[in-house]
């Protein structure tokens, strides 16, 4: 409250007399801003009501996020945190612990903090969340997280409409019931521009009955933002924050959103995105981090893989002195183990090993129909559609791969000439496609039975993708509506080749393929070529 006072100053002596200033005024005590801040529990939510009832346990020691800034609650439970008027805070899931879901599976460890809700646009965002609680709390539930888990990583499903979600569904979400992994991620492109095909897709996934978390795609962003920080709009009222973190066992998982939207200022541009993280996201990741142990195993989860992501050394600075730290991405569209060294600007000791994942959608639902009447939609390196398992014991991890539809042991793809004529086949080949190798594989090639042979890595198109390609375009001049066109082949990171011998005798031979990975994992293929 203002007060009137009087004032004397003495600012000195002129000459024979004093030089007085005596003045009136109305005094304001100084006024020091500070923002508003969240205030809530983290607790045992014993009765399972998702409300802090009297008696139940409080949980001290827990991390809690507005996206940036990480506190962690106190002895009683209770945390604060500062906000805005669009502000995600959430809770940090710790081991042995879990949150609530919703009817779809999805993760519901978030409060959204938007007073005026999101701008008008055209698939709807966060409705406006009125005045904020005098209480964000957050319930947790116990449970076993072993040292040995598994999660399921799909890379881009990216249906168009309810159709393509069909396909997912009878594709990959029916032999997945049942799986013993402890949760999935979707990394991105959950769908195809249209927002509201969101609630078909995770109808279907939920099906699968496990948590599942997602990662915004640039095909997940609202279209018509104005602002970059607007453009996951939809996003966030279905799922919550773009970035955030959670541990599983003894794993550290940060999901972060790499797309950065761009709206040009110039007149009649269309906006854009790139591959970005920016300052506050970085922050958050380095506080993150600086949290977590050196020796505790990290997975970066994202969206576009991170050689494609303009600011990536800044992140590199942050997890290149980690012994144990890992990524994963989708949005290529291809399969690959890419290795990244200091020809990318790496300082690390070790390479850092960033996986970009096989597609559910594979090329975009191309390519004719199987039996089922789902597209074949091979991808351009001549990889099936599918899924990975990230199989993780303490901080050794493995990725498997599963072709959609195919089983487990369908890893591989041999194409050899059918018919060899005799005396010259030293000029004629066999091309191994192996879905899940990298450059660290030992491949081996044997005719029929003989000593296996080591044969060399290539980065060529798969032939057989290219033979497909040729013989459906035929198709598809006659008939433009049969179905999707697939792309132009892309060289393979992981194709073989090995050169047939010349001294095959005339009749039928049996080709093995046998590739090593580095986890010790053995694959073999067969093929049956015949000389004449």
């Amino acid at each position: 409250m203002s007060r009137l006072i009087s004032l004397t100053v003495v600012f000195g002596v002129l000459g024979l007399g004093l030089f007085v200033v005596s003045s009136s005024r109305a005094y304001q005590p100084e006024r020091i801003d500070t923002p508003p801040t969240a205030k809530g529990v983290v607790y045992h939510d014993e009765n399972e009501n998702q409300k802090f009832d009297s008696g139940e346990k409080t949980l001290s020691g827990i991390r809690v996020s507005n996206g940036q800034d990480i506190v962690l609650t106190d002895a009683n439970g209770r945390y604060e945190i500062p906000i805005d008027d669009d502000t995600t805070i959430f809770v940090i899931k710790p081991r042995n612990w879990r949150t609530p879901v919703n009817e779809h599976q999805l993760p519901r460890f978030y409060y959204t903090h938007k007073p005026g809700g999101s701008p008008m646009s055209k698939f709807a965002g966060v409705a406006p969340t009125g005045p904020l609680p005098k209480s964000v709390d957050f319930p947790l539930y116990p449970q076993e997280e072993p040292d040995n888990f598994k999660a399921v990583m799909f890379g881009d499903p990216q249906p168009r409409n309810q159709k393509e979600v069909d396909y997912i569904t009878h594709d990959v979400v029916e032999e997945l019931i049942g799986t013993d992994a402890s949760f999935g991620v979707t990394l991105g492109d959950i769908v195809f521009d249209d927002l509201d095909v969101m609630d078909g897709i995770n109808k279907s996934i939920a099906m699968i009955g496990i948590p599942w978390y997602n990662v915004v795609g640039n095909h997940d962003v609202n279209r018509d933002a104005k602002e970059h920080k607007f453009s996951d709009e939809t996003f966030e009222r279905i799922y919550g924050p773009s970035t955030y973190s959670f541990d599983y066992g003894p794993v550290h998982f940060i999901v972060l959103d790499n797309v950065e939207w761009i709206v040009p200022q110039a007149e009649g541009r269309k906006p854009t995105y790139r591959g970005g993280l920016g300052e506050e996201q970085l922050k958050f990741i380095e506080t993150d981090l600086s949290q977590i142990p050196e020796e505790q195993m990290v997975v970066l989860m994202m969206h576009i893989p991170i050689i494609g992501v303009h600011d990536r050394h800044g992140l590199y600075r942050l997890i290149e002195k980690r012994p144990l730290c890992i990524s994963i991405s989708g949005h290529t569209h291809t399969h690959e183990h890419v290795w990244i060294t200091d020809a990318d600007g790496w300082e690390g000791p070790k390479p850092h090993h960033h996986i970009i994942n096989v597609t559910v959608s594979g090329s975009w639902w191309g390519g004719a129909p199987d039996e089922r009447g789902i597209p074949h939609t091979t991808m351009a390196d001549g990889a099936p559609n599918g899924y990975s398992i990230l199989n993780f014991d303490g901080n050794d991890y493995r990725l498997d791969y599963f072709a959609a539809g195919r089983g487990s042991d369908y890893q591989m793809e041999i194409e050899a000439p059918e018919v060899v004529p005799h005396g010259e086949s030293n000029k004629m080949f066999v091309y191994a496609n192996i879905f899940n190798a990298d450059q660290y594989a030992t491949v081996t090639m044997a005719i029929d039975g003989g000593d296996p042979v080591e044969i060399a890595r290539v980065r060529e198109v798969d032939p057989n993708y290219k033979k497909t390609v040729e013989a459906e375009a035929k198709i598809l001049e006659k008939n433009k509506s049969a179905w999707r066109k697939l792309p132009k082949p892309r060289a393979s990171t992981h194709l073989w080749k090995g050169a047939i011998p010349d001294n095959l005798s005339l009749g039928v031979h049996r080709v093995t393929i046998t590739a090593k990975g580095r986890n010790g994992q053995v694959f073999e293929g067969h093929r049956i070529l015949r000389v004449e």
